[in-house]
């Protein structure tokens, strides 16, 4: 294992392990979702959103468009969330940075008015020196939260997304057919676990599963369709799986994670350690993909960010000037394969 190497500078003391984002998991040490996916980092500074929250097909969405639309023409670009979900003030922000690169922008929710759990709050102030009494509090309502948030997880399911997803586009298709037609499709945007399904709306699905219902193991030969977007972009995609890629047939860019283990110092600097595999997006999940793909002739392009924690792509104020930097360099990656197709 590599030697620890400090984002800025070395502090001067030994730092106590903890995530770079409060109630973090540590080194996403579950095949699961952690705080980073479902809590949003602290909004920046005198920044709100421009858009508005709207209906399309009766399904609640948030939309966000260039300033010179309609007279100018524009490309729809669907934007799937992390668990915050579609009133998420930095989910917002996101999508207007892509409204302010010339897209037509829709967040749909694609959780049904069923968002994560999200009870924690990144601008309320912390505690630094809770009582033994509070500590203990603390890590009972952690439990809570983490069941609650498998819980909420098992019932994102892709029977339940996927129906909701189809219905939307469809409905964007209609309400948006002039972008439609000048982009020459859709293209689409998934963070965290909106990343996941951008995968699956890039990809070539029997009928069935891509109507949210569950693929007999008996069934053969049965009708395939899609995939339903031009292109695709995906930052810190969490819970994909080697069968989400191997369907894939449109151009995909992917925004990865490296191994690395996150921790806070003291100073409010951040400490950086290799770590064996990313749970959220494991390399063998990434590196087999990207061979499929490889081999299947699907443009791809995967760029492995190192030293920044899951969620980094998307909009939230991070002090440290490594995040930062990484951070536009992932929006720009994204929005320059997307303008490119």
């Amino acid at each position: 294992m590599a030697e620890p190497e400090v984002a800025t500078k070395a502090p001067e003391n030994d730092a106590v392990e903890q995530s770079v984002y409060p109630k973090d998991t540590m080194a996403q040490s579950g095949a699961s979702m952690g705080e980073h996916c479902v809590t949003d980092r602290p909004t920046p500074l005198g920044a709100s959103p421009t858009g508005e929250i709207s209906k399309i097909a009766d399904i609640n969405v948030y939309i966000t468009k260039p300033s010179d639309y309609p007279h100018s023409p524009s490309k729809l670009l669907l934007f799937l969330s992390s668990g915050t979900g579609i009133f998420s003030t930095n989910n917002q922000l996101q999508a207007d940075q892509y409204a302010s690169e010339g897209f037509l922008v829709v967040m749909p929710d694609q959780f049904g008015g069923d968002p994560a759990p999200n009870s924690a709050n990144p601008n309320a102030p912390q505690e630094e020196h809770p009582t033994v009494i509070e500590q203990v509090k603390l890590r009972a309502a952690e439990t809570v939260q983490s069941f609650m948030l498998d819980m909420w997880l098992a019932r994102q399911t892709q029977e339940k997304v996927l129906p909701i997803l189809q219905k939307f586009i469809e409905g964007a298709k209609e309400e948006f057919a002039d972008a439609v037609a000048n982009g020459g499709g859709i293209y689409a945007v998934g963070y965290c676990f909106g990343g996941k399904y951008v995968l699956l709306l890039a990809s070539e699905l029997p009928d069935t599963v891509a109507h949210g219902q569950k693929l007999k193991d008996e069934e053969q030969g049965v009708l395939k369709t899609g995939p339903l977007i031009k292109a695709g972009a995906i930052a810190h995609g969490t819970l994909v799986t080697k069968q989400d890629i191997e369907g894939v047939k449109s151009p995909v860019s992917m925004v990865c994670i490296g191994s690395f283990l996150i921790m806070a110092l003291p100073t409010g600097q951040y400490l950086t350690r290799a770590t064996e595999n990313d749970q959220l997006f494991p390399d063998e999940v990434r590196e087999t993909g990207k061979a499929y793909l490889e081999e299947k002739q699907v443009e791809n392009e995967i760029k492995v960010y190192s030293g920044v924690p899951h969620g980094f792509a998307v909009a939230g104020e991070y002090h440290d000037q490594k995040i930062q930097a990484e951070q536009k360099a992932a929006f720009e990656q994204m929005v320059a394969w997307l303008k490119g197709h």
